[in-house]
């Protein structure tokens, strides 16, 4: 089954407004771990790496011209 073009695009916009607000948690969760001297646990660095796959297809977004670059400075907010 073929999507049509619209269908496609609302996917990606779903696609992209998940990254975004993955990557807002993952560095809200992080945050709260650093106040509690919790850097080296694997849960941060289990965030860690989940922040780093999503801040990776955020610059790839970027670099198609899908969102602006500011984007991966305000953790992915910006169209």
């Amino acid at each position: 089954m073929s999507m049509s073009d619209q269908e496609r695009l609302a996917a990606f916009e779903r696609m992209l407004a998940d990254v975004r607000a993955n990557y807002a948690e993952l560095n809200a969760r992080m945050d709260k771990l650093r106040a509690e001297k919790k850097e080296k646990t694997a849960t941060f660095r289990q965030y860690w790496s989940n922040k780093m796959t999503c801040q990776y297809m955020l610059s790839m977004y970027q670099q198609y011209g899908l969102i602006e670059a500011s984007a991966l400075e305000n953790g992915g907010n910006n169209v």
